[in-house]
């Protein structure tokens, strides 16, 4: 149900709000985790690595997908903690205009260009018939894809955490029934991977719209609130391509590692793909607080709680510090059986890189967590050109050591991009957000709080 972030203990609204999110965000990366164990299992090295070839060119578009839609639902939950009714439901609209239109580019360009993009990025020849194949079936159920991801960021954004969880607990059941139905009785191979996450994504978008017309009715739009004006998609547009713009960068990076990994051959790429599946998981809940400490800072933006705002911020710090010891420490001791699970005991090779991958992430997370708290105040305060910023470090990070470091020291060198890439992003952010900090300071003493908006 809809709850209001402008009361009670900041850092137990954050933790409150967020342990959906880090249930859910650990579900929705099974959706992948299915598709790799079965794949592996089933199909073999080969074919998950054509998957994994994919895995960058794919990032580039639905990242971009998500950081858009994400973006969307700022001036949701601003307006909700500003107790704005009106201005809730047209800024479900404007999203909802632009979400379909964005979807429409979207599949088109990525069914027309996925093959001759694997040529560009240099995929092995044994791997680009797969791969190409996944990706086809990815990009034409990318709608699906970005309305989820619209329909749970706006439910987020007034409070509830939890009911996008439960949608997504019930579509990640559906989608590894599916994916082994599909790749072992169909034969259907890795396009029958792709097709039960698209179909499972799908189910996910049905039942947000069913649970929205019954249970939210401060999200049903009226008739007159479909008619957006130019302004009104411009704001939306205004916070949400930045966020887009962002990870769509991070995924340029991320398709220079690709280019590299393609050049060390089969394992590289196998190796590289098992330990993202691993490394997602870990990522997937220092993100949650995030995403948290975004829509907290955002409904106490509207409320003008910048009180709130800074003990909010300090807190979610300390909460992803303590989250990012506990889940390095796991993955440290836990990283080789993990990917294991993937390739089995048949390639030694692919689970040696991997585990080397993953040690060298898991103690270095702290820096991601930091990362992402900070990121998230700046973008619920609706400063987004601080991680935009923010976002071009990343990739000139993930360039430079893919290129220099990897030609010099192979998948060794390939490894380090990341973490650089966190740091290079953090020493943006940190400045941005205590220049923000000050102001937020000087207005705390003047602000006559709003009375948020009760659904």
């Amino acid at each position: 149900m809809p709850r209001v972030l402008t009361e009670g203990t900041p850092w137990k609204v954050i933790v409150t709000f967020a342990l959906p999110l880090l249930i859910g965000n650990v579900v929705q990366q099974l959706y992948q985790f299915a598709d790799a164990v079965v794949v592996g299992r089933q199909l073999g090295v080969t074919s998950l690595a054509s998957v994994g070839a994919t895995t960058s060119l794919i990032f580039l578009l639905i990242g971009f997908a998500w950081g858009l839609t994400s973006g969307f639902a700022i001036p949701t939950a601003q307006a909700f903690g500003a107790g704005d009714a009106r201005g809730v439901r047209r800024s479900v609209t404007s999203g909802a205009w632009l979400t379909a239109g964005t979807s429409a580019v979207l599949t088109g360009a990525g069914v027309l260009l996925a093959e001759p993009a694997l040529h560009a990025l240099r995929t092995p020849p044994e791997l680009i018939e797969q791969s190409a194949e996944f990706a086809r079936m990815s990009f034409l159920g990318i709608t699906a894809l970005m309305f989820f991801n619209f329909l749970a960021a706006i439910i987020r954004a007034i409070g509830d955490s939890r009911t996008p969880l439960v949608f997504l607990i019930i579509s990640c059941g559906l989608n590894v029934a599916l994916v082994i139905v599909f790749v072992g009785p169909f034969g259907w191979g890795v396009t029958g991977a792709a097709l039960a996450t698209v179909t499972a994504q799908a189910t996910s978008v049905g039942l947000c719209l069913v649970h929205i017309r019954r249970r939210i009715p401060v999200l049903v739009p009226q008739r007159e609130d479909w008619k957006v004006t130019r302004s009104e998609l411009a704001h939306h547009l205004r916070l949400g391509l930045p966020f887009g713009f962002q990870t769509s960068i991070i995924a340029i990076g991320s398709l220079a590692v690709q280019i590299r990994l393609n050049e060390l051959g089969p394992d590289a790429v196998a190796a590289y793909t098992t330990a993202a599946r691993v490394d997602g998981l870990a990522v997937a809940l220092l993100q949650s607080i995030g995403l948290s400490v975004s829509m907290f800072v955002a409904q106490n933006l509207g409320a003008r709680r910048s009180d709130r705002i800074l003990q909010g911020v300090n807190h979610g710090l300390v909460v992803a510090t303590i989250a990012s010891v506990i889940i390095g420490v796991t993955i440290i001791m836990s990283g080789g059986w993990l990917v294991q699970m993937f390739v089995g005991d048949s390639a030694p090779e692919v689970v040696t890189l991997a585990s080397q991958l993953l040690q060298v992430y898991a103690s270095l997370y702290t820096i991601l967590g930091v990362l992402f708290v900070v990121r998230g105040a700046l973008q619920g305060l609706g400063k987004t050109s601080i991680p935009f910023f923010s976002g071009i470090a990343e990739l000139v990070m993930r360039v430079l050591t893919a290129i220099v470091l990897g030609g010099a020291f192979g998948f060794a060198g390939v490894i380090w991009g990341t973490p650089l890439a966190w740091t290079g992003a953090v020493l943006i952010l940190v400045p941005a957000y205590l220049k923000a900090r000050k102001s937020l300071m000087l207005r705390a003493t003047s602000e006559t709080p709003l009375v948020p908006l009760k659904a």
